[in-house]
């Protein structure tokens, strides 16, 4: 039997999440957008909302092909808002449109997104060690930093606390607990 944190007991999606994704280093563009794209859905809801629904997202947003997303037009975002198999929020799938042409600014700037958001880190994870999860925070001074870039840079849904969960789950910070097992 593995130990794991206990946020991901719940389900097996998220125990699958868990051992192969969350805390992960990520450096590859198009899956730090993806990841994006599902955290700033997320907003408001629980994570398990989101990987339930996860596929959906993926074919109505074209595998999170930010390219494609950047040029959605008005219908294609009124199609969108008729999915049920998404987060039917308008302001969510309009900023979907917008982190995507800022996303791509930023690679424009600074050579890849990678480069770019692992810089608030320098190049490197962050290990928290927490013992339990309630040593896990929602937020950093870096998180903090980070959405303040972003917003300044045009993105939305993009407050600390879902740029914490974005480091998190893509490895930039390591926040699984003291006896889970994928820190042997």
């Amino acid at each position: 039997m593995r130990n794991r944190c206990a946020w991901c007991l719940s389900s097996d999606l998220y125990k699958e999440y868990h051992d192969n994704e969350w805390g992960k280093p990520v450096y590859d563009d198009a899956t730090l957008f993806e990841f994006l794209i599902l955290e700033t859905f997320q907003a408001g809801l629980s994570w398990i909302t989101i990987l339930n629904k996860r596929e959906n997202f993926r074919l109505a947003f074209d595998d999170f092909d930010y390219k494609k997303i950047a040029r959605y037009s008005e219908a294609k975002q009124e199609e969108l808002l008729q999915n049920a198999g998404i987060i039917r929020n308008k302001l969510k799938v309009k900023s979907a449109v917008t982190n995507a042409i800022a996303f791509m600014e930023i690679q424009k700037e600074f050579g890849s997104f990678s480069k770019y958001i692992w810089g608030f880190v320098d190049g490197k994870p962050i290990d928290n060690k927490p013992k339990t999860l309630k040593d896990v925070h929602a937020t950093s001074a870096i998180s903090d930093a980070l959405s303040k870039d972003l917003k300044k840079r045009g993105f939305k849904f993009v407050g600390s606390t879902v740029m914490y969960a974005h480091m998190q789950a893509t490895g930039m910070i390591n926040d699984h607990v003291e006896d889970c097992w994928t820190r042997s």
